[in-house]
């Protein structure tokens, strides 16, 4: 515990207590005794209060090295440099260079490289020379990790004017494809223009400003900004592109405001019975042939809105144009306007079925649609393979097709067995009795 104030003063005033004076002519052993006298003198000035508090010491690293003496007589500075425990309450000043290089960052590029793919702590402030990034980059490259590379182009983007750093990438090929897929994700288009630029690479730079359409909300706007991208120097097939989508867009803004009018008027039947369910703005081409073949077919080819002029416009083939116009004309259970897309005349006026599809596809899409059993009928007898014939023929109970294969087949058996299939008693059984009951029939079997 500390003692009060008047011990404090009759021990700075006694006299007992020799002071240390730099004057004194005593040998330097006489000296050094009598600073020894003088520490151990003053302990009852010091002394803790809890005697028995056993302090933890640890070194600067933060291990344990030894525990706090007890109160007691203090030592002389030789004593103490003597003994080995009170030796140990020295810090660690220094460590091994493999030890602290974990908290130091004077590592190499290779190193730095290293680390990264380790998951350890690194930094790249330290490389702030063009020549120190270009090597750090460089070895980032080398090393084949795709994190990396990126990690090191987001530095030097922060660190380089973009100038440099184009010129720089043109002749590092990874790490500019890796540079410009990083600029994508984030959404840089407009750094993305001035690195294709740069670059001379005009197609590119055409093709991230078109892209810009895609953040313009307002149709008139956007039709506006596709109209003005024409001129830019896309390649001969983007441009073929850009002007498709133009086009497209502008046809359907006319459309659009015209059936929106006819439908809140109601003069059109076909508004009234089938509602409009969305817009058909910034629709795909072939969703604006679907809806061009629903609302209006049998328009004139003189009309934007007409199928046979969206098909001339935008080149769509005839087996996307029938297949479009037949899921359309079926939803709507139109059968005549179905006959009639397969429908064709010869020079000697004879009318035809074809088909650029297979027909099997087309009886699948009129099932699909509900069709009725006489329709299907008339597509699976035009399916040319026997075997698929009949298949879809047993499938959908197109049972005319099955009995008329069999009978054309001239396969008695096969007949027989599918007379037990069928109810008795009805047209399909009295026709294949019929069938079987032909004399002038020669049979297979």
């Amino acid at each position: 515990m500390i003692r009060g104030k008047p011990d404090e003063d009759d021990y700075w005033n006694s006299s007992k207590f020799k002071a240390f004076t730099f004057d004194d002519e005593d040998d330097d052993f006489t000296r050094l005794k009598e600073s020894k006298r003088a520490v151990n003198s003053i302990r009852s000035l010091v002394e803790e209060e809890d005697e028995e508090d056993d302090v933890e010491k640890v070194s600067w690293s933060g291990e344990p090295v030894g525990r706090k003496a007890k109160t007691g007589s203090f030592q002389s500075f030789s004593e103490s440099f003597g003994d080995p425990s009170i030796r140990n309450y020295a810090p660690e000043l220094r460590k091994p260079k493999s030890e602290y290089k974990d908290y130091v960052s004077d590592w190499t590029p290779e190193e730095t490289v290293k680390r990264m793919q380790q998951g350890k702590v690194y930094s790249l402030e330290k490389f702030r020379s063009l020549q120190d990034k270009l090597l750090l980059l460089d070895e980032a490259v080398n090393a084949h990790d795709g994190n990396v590379i990126t990690a090191v182009l987001i530095y030097l983007k922060k660190s380089l004017s973009k100038e440099i750093l184009f010129r720089e990438l043109i002749t590092r090929e990874i790490a500019l494809r890796h540079y410009i897929h990083y600029l994508k994700e984030i959404g840089e288009q407009k750094l993305l223009v001035e690195l294709f630029k740069s670059m001379d690479r005009t197609e590119d730079m055409a093709l991230m400003q078109y892209r810009d359409h895609l953040n313009v909300r307002d149709e008139n706007k956007k039709r506006d900004f596709l109209k003005n991208c024409l001129s830019f120097p896309f390649s001969p097939d983007d441009a073929t592109h850009v002007q498709d989508h133009y086009t497209l867009l502008e046809r359907q803004i006319i459309i659009e405001a015209n059936d929106k009018q006819v439908e809140s008027s109601g003069q059109a039947d076909i508004f009234k019975k089938y509602p409009r369910k969305a817009s058909i703005l910034n629709m795909p081409i072939i969703t604006t042939l679907y809806y061009s073949c629903f609302y209006h077919y049998g328009e004139s080819d003189g009309t934007f809105s007409s199928p046979a002029n969206i098909r001339k416009t935008f080149r769509i083939s005839d087996k996307q144009f029938l297949l479009t116009c037949l899921g359309a004309r079926a939803k709507l259970k139109a059968w005549f306007d179905v006959d009639a897309l397969f429908t064709t005349k010869n020079w000697l006026g004879y009318t035809k079925k074809r088909s650029p599809i297979g027909f099997h596809r087309i009886v699948d899409i009129l099932q699909k649609n509900n069709a009725p059993v006489q329709v299907l009928q008339d597509y699976v007898n035009l399916v040319e393979d026997v075997e698929q014939k009949i298949s879809l023929a047993q499938k959908y109970k197109c049972h005319d097709v099955i009995i008329n294969t069999y009978r054309d087949l001239k396969d008695r058996q096969q007949l027989i067995v599918y007379r037990g299939k069928v109810e008795r008693g009805s047209s399909e059984y009295r026709k294949i009795e019929e069938i079987l009951s032909n004399s002038q029939l020669r049979w297979k079997n």
